[in-house]
């Protein structure tokens, strides 16, 4: 089976946003204090912990406006947060749900059709092993299954 790394939200991005930096509507993030229940940073790839600042903003995941270029709202440590190195290992923030809904997108940024799938936490990263054995697949988005909101990419290793 292919190998596969979690990749956190870039540390550039992450850092215009967490110093005022507008998000993808152009807008400030809005400030918000968590009270530890399901609040994801998708920087450092953690749970943002009861009484912590953090951020609320659009964000689109993609090099460049295009059809399917979705853009939503995420989460993000409003204090500067270190990003793991992209690796092997199912993320905390990819812990917090029972359910996630995984995306297969090609080169071209748009959506590989067929391959969409609401899967299990536990079968999370088997899936996405999965996906990859198919050419056409460049990387993978993590989505809530609930909300449709994005939590993180996955590329082959």
């Amino acid at each position: 089976m292919p190998g596969i790394r979690f990749v956190p939200m870039e540390t550039e991005t992450a850092r215009s946003l967490q110093r005022g930096g507008p998000d993808a509507y152009g807008l400030a993030p809005e400030i918000a204090v968590s009270d530890g229940d399901g609040m994801p940073c998708r920087h450092c790839m953690e749970n943002i912990g009861a009484g912590e600042d953090y951020l609320i903003l659009a964000y689109r995941p993609f090099p460049r406006n295009q059809a399917f270029a979705e853009t939503g709202p995420v989460f993000l440590h409003a204090r500067e947060c270190d990003a793991p190195a992209p690796g092997p290992d199912v993320p905390e923030i990819l812990t917090l749900s029972p359910n996630y809904l995984l995306r297969g997108y090609g080169v071209d940024d748009r959506i590989v059709y067929g391959f969409g799938k609401v899967v299990p936490q536990d079968q999370l990263a088997a899936y996405a092993r999965d996906l990859f054995r198919n050419p056409a697949i460049a990387y993978v988005h993590v989505r809530s299954a609930t909300n449709n909101c994005y939590q993180a990419r996955i590329e082959r290793a």
